[in-house]
């Protein structure tokens, strides 16, 4: 238990600071390189924070841990709605802009829904990882022709946020080289870890995946949006979620399918039965939030903190196994 424990902690420091070399530093290499705000945003900040759930997923699946890479994805959305943004709107209320609502969460739901077709549909192979990243990329694309329009540059925000790391290229370089191998380095620790407490606790790896792991690889989009909401930026907190369940659906689960298929109702028939849908209600609930007023009150943030207590209680008394078992019967 000792060394389970230490390995995943370990992974998940690490992962955290990895994660901010790489980020600080690709940024500041991209400002170097004379790429605009807009595209940094769009690209090397929401890759840079969605690099942990990725290696972990990634590592997971390959290592056999498929139950927990599809629970990394999954309590990530989950987490990122319910814990990130309800803590974020407790500390300031969360303002909605119509673009974040109506394109971005329209995606959201969107990329929700097909992940949730794909997944019960068949097996996740080649094909719906290549679906995912075409997706994502059209998205993108869609996203830049639509601020430079319009000039409504959310991704430039999100971008400014990020402080680039400071110092010649002799510096930045390594450091940002340093940070993607701790992220590589925490992300298998992390799944070592958590393999190991999940048969030490008697649980499966789906639901340490979809507490522990998916929290763990939430910590840095956690860290930059309670920054954003203490400084008030609250329309930049509402971009880190929309954007990160994005990412998390068509590129993380996208990428790790082009290397390993993955058959949800065989490898994860809990998050099959129970935790896509809570994924799925949680997307949808929090559309009518927002559109009271385009903001997120202090009230409706305790209201999710709350929720996903109630999530993480239900993995614990087994809420989704007994559905199993219903469905089974």
């Amino acid at each position: 238990m000792l060394v389970d424990s230490s390995a995943t902690l370990l992974g998940f420091v690490l992962l955290m600071l990895g994660a901010d070399f790489f980020v600080r530093g690709s940024v500041a290499l991209a400002r170097r390189l004379g790429i605009s705000t807009l595209v940094i945003g769009l690209t090397v900040v929401a890759f840079g924070t969605s690099l942990p759930e990725l290696l972990v997923s990634l590592s997971a699946a390959l290592s056999g841990a498929k139950g927990m890479a599809v629970g990394n994805v999954v309590g990530s959305n989950i987490a990122n709605i319910l814990l990130i943004l309800g803590a974020a709107a407790v500390i300031s209320p969360v303002r909605c802009t119509r673009t974040a609502l109506f394109r971005d969460g329209t995606a959201m739901l969107a990329a929700t829904a097909l992940f949730i077709a794909f997944g019960l549909l068949g097996t996740l192979s080649v094909w719906h990882g290549a679906t995912g990243l075409v997706l994502l990329g059209a998205y993108l694309y869609s996203c830049y022709r639509s601020d430079v329009r319009t000039g409504d540059c959310l991704p430039c925000e999100e971008a400014e946020e990020v402080a680039p790391m400071a110092g010649s290229l002799g510096r930045v370089v390594p450091i940002t080289i340093v940070g993607l191998l701790g992220v590589t380095g925490g992300a298998q620790l992390l799944v070592y870890g958590a393999t190991g407490l999940a048969r030490e606790m008697g649980v499966s790896e789906e639901i340490i995946g979809l507490t522990l792991v998916a929290v763990g690889t939430s910590l840095p989009e956690l860290a930059t949006t309670i920054a954003a909401a203490v400084r008030r930026h609250a329309d930049v907190v509402l971009g880190n979620v929309l954007g990160s369940n994005l990412f998390n659906l068509l590129f993380i689960m996208g990428a790790v399918t082009l290397f390993v298929p993955i058959d949800l109702e065989v490898v994860a028939p809990k998050i099959a039965v129970f935790d896509l849908w809570a994924m799925f209600a949680v997307s949808i609930l929090l559309v009518p939030l927002l559109a009271t007023g385009f903001r997120l009150s202090r009230g409706e943030g305790a209201l999710l903190l709350v929720a996903y207590g109630a999530f993480i209680a239900a993995q614990f008394l087994g809420v989704g196994e007994m559905m199993m078992a219903r469905a089974g019967s």
